[in-house]
């Protein structure tokens, strides 16, 4: 949902999400002289909570409060004060409520001040009423955890202690719920409420959290027919037979009432799926669960992750009820694919047969769907082109990096920002493609003190700063997932979006991490949704609010790296700070264009007259019958041809992703 207002000299864009609501400011030129900040009031309009709540600030005046962190919560003198926007006003222009709660009514209340600290002035504010997102709504559920578990809010709320017991943490306990801000609840919520004589068909990458798999047990005593594709993890290379654990501790049955529940995927080295879909009836597909989260304790409450759930409702209109059942349908036949372990070759022909390469624009309103493994890599230059095609804003996570293909479409010079969240910081060479243009920001997992040290261009592991300013003023932070415990720690979400802020936005989510091994190796999925503006503002909300807490740390981490002083805890005493928003092309100042920037222009102007061409991809399943031809008689093939038959296929077959690749 999107409000605007004006009043006098400023006007507001707020945009809401479920929990998150973004308040964009502008203001002309004359008011910026002695401004020294916002302060930011909201108020439940539908009783929910209690009283009028002026919103915190992170910093201080330091004439008025020289040493922060030695003032003390009145109310808990354990703990360090918190700072009221009233008395120290917000100095951006792009501010965040982050404790909303979903379907709410709020009006905030934003209000210019002046004068000097310690005696401010408050000058007229703007007034506006808003309304956040309901979790499922119109045939979307979308739900983001908590994800930046490097926290000040999780060291104060907790002291930094995790919840328990720590391999499998109780649903129930309140650093859980925390840390998984309704996604674990939403994803229990799918099975439980899957009636007697429906059925769930699942497919699990990594699959050892017990209360997801008791939930599983549980429907499967109630009468719903469950079947489960899970990852074989007890043959060859590292693998340590964890999902078999699992599935032992929690008594899974491999057979259930003469039906078999558990299928091993055995044949690519990354069955990366992580998705479920719903039966009516046992029998007919009504609506799927899918997303970046591993059925894992780290994929519910520590790097960051989202479920995207699809099920028509009450307030879902007749076409975008059949988009979703066309939906489910598919991730069904995808799902009976991959339950009889086909081999590469047999996977790719079939996936190309239920979801075949995508034009550069799909149908206005829709929902389209892309399977993996492929044949081949096409989709990168699919994702490229729309990147290129952006008319406002791109924002994108790229969890292992970024491939090739994407990158010169995000460095090239254009007149929009780019934003990528990654869980690292680029290698050295990567790095300096990016710096070729100042639109392209970037923000990677961080701790508060701690940088990335490089070997051979690469980053390999963080290192502490010794006598980190900011220390003074922050708390300690320490982290629910140990250190080096599997391969992402802050960022696993996979999605691209594609003028976010527009009328017709374009949301890429799913499973699949944007590179050639996810779509040549593994068993993947990925949405693409067009015009659902709705989606995209629960999307967009979510990664401004993870990406501006790691730019933060990030900045103050490079400050202090290169011998600085990162004094994040003061704020200017003078009207100096808006300067950085009010000067043509830098940062700041374009961010705070993008959000009132015209909502009519989209990718789309651009996408329609791209040339239409049948990318190679769409060959290559009919390439995979060749072995049929030549099975009715060998008198029938010449013995040259049939010499050369088996070695043409000898570069596929020997084909395999990189070790650990994604």
């Amino acid at each position: 949902m999107r409000f605007t207002k004006s009043t006098g000299d400023f006007r507001a864009k707020v945009i809401t999400g479920t929990c998150t609501v973004l308040m964009a400011l502008d203001g002309a030129e004359r008011a910026r002289k002695g401004l020294l900040g916002f302060a930011f009031k909201r108020e439940s309009l539908d009783g929910h909570q209690v009283g009028p709540k002026w919103l915190r600030s992170q910093k201080v005046f330091r004439s008025v409060v020289p040493d922060p962190k030695a003032e003390r919560d009145p109310n808990d003198p354990q703990q360090p004060k918190r700072f009221s926007s009233w008395e120290h006003p917000i100095q951006s222009f792009l501010w965040s409520d982050y404790t909303a709660e979903p379907g709410r009514r709020y009006r905030f209340t934003i209000v210019p001040m002046y004068g000097r600290p310690g005696a401010l002035e408050p000058r007229r504010g703007i007034e506006i009423e808003v309304e956040t997102e309901k979790e499922f709504d119109q045939g979307h559920g979308v739900w983001f955890n908590r994800g930046a578990i490097a926290s000040q809010a999780f060291a104060r709320e907790f002291k930094n202690v995790g919840p328990e017991p720590r391999k499998n943490p109780d649903p129930t306990d309140a650093r859980t719920k925390w840390l998984s801000r309704g996604l674990l609840e939403a994803c229990l919520s799918f099975i439980d409420k899957t009636p007697a004589g429906g059925g769930l068909r699942v497919a699990a990458y990594e699959f050892t959290y017990a209360p997801f798999i008791l939930a599983l047990k549980s429907a499967l005593l109630r009468g719903v027919d469950v079947r489960i594709v899970y990852h074989d993890t007890t043959e060859g290379g590292t693998r340590t037979g964890a999902n078999e654990r699992a599935i032992a501790d929690a008594g899974m049955p491999e057979r259930h009432n003469g039906k078999q529940v558990l299928f091993k995927r055995t044949k690519p080295k990354i069955p990366h799926n992580k998705f479920m879909v719903r039966l009516a009836g046992g029998t007919k597909p009504v609506a799927v669960w899918t997303g970046s989260t591993n059925f894992t304790p780290s994929g519910f409450l520590g790097q960051t992750n989202v479920g995207h759930a699809l099920m028509a409702d009450a307030a879902t209109d007749e076409a975008a009820a059949a988009q979703i059942e066309r939906t489910a349908e598919q991730f069904l036949e995808y799902w009976k694919l991959l339950k009889d372990d086909p081999d590469r070759e047999a996977a790719r022909a079939r996936v190309m047969e239920l979801t075949p390469h995508p034009p550069a624009v799909i149908r206005a309103n829709s929902i389209a769907r892309v399977f993996s493994p492929r044949p081949r890599s096409e989709l990168l230059k699919w994702y490229g082109q729309r990147i290129d095609d952006a008319a406002g804003s791109v924002m994108f996570t790229a969890a292992f990096g970024v491939s090739k293909e994407l990158v010169p479409p995000l460095v090239a010079d254009r007149d929009f920002l780019r934003f990528i969240l990654m869980e690292k910081p680029p290698t050295e060479q990567l790095g300096a493609e990016f710096k070729k243009d100042r639109d392209l920001v970037i923000a990677y997992g961080a701790v508060l003190g701690e940088t990335w040290e490089f070997v051979d261009g690469e980053p390999r592991k963080r290192k502490r700063i010794q006598e980190f300013e900011l220390d003074k003023w922050f708390l300690m932070e320490e982290h629910f997932r140990p250190k080096n415990e599997g391969h992402v720690f802050f960022v696993h979400t996979k999605f691209l979006l594609i003028d976010p802020l527009s009328n017709d936005p374009l949301i890429c989510s799913g499973s699949a991490n944007f590179s050639s091994n996810s779509l040549l190796e593994n068993d993947e999925n990925m949405l693409l949704i067009r015009g659902d503006t709705r989606v995209a503002d629960i999307y967009m909300t979510e990664f401004d609010r993870i990406f501006r807490h790691f730019y933060f740390r990030d900045v103050a981490n490079q400050i202090e790296q290169k011998g600085g002083e990162a004094k994040g805890a003061f704020l200017a005493e003078d009207d100096s700070w808006t300067d950085s928003y009010f000067k043509p092309g830098v940062l700041k100042t374009r961010r705070r264009e993008m959000f009132f920037a015209d909502p009519a222009l989209t990718w789309v102007a651009k996408a329609s007259v791209r040339p239409a061409a049948v990318p190679a991809e769409r060959a290559k399943p009919a390439a995979a019958k060749k072995p049929a031809a030549k099975k009715p008689a060998a008198a029938k093939t010449p013995a040259g041809k049939k010499g050369k038959q088996p070695a043409a296929k000898k570069p596929a077959a020997k084909r395999k992703p990189k070790r650990g690749g994604r």
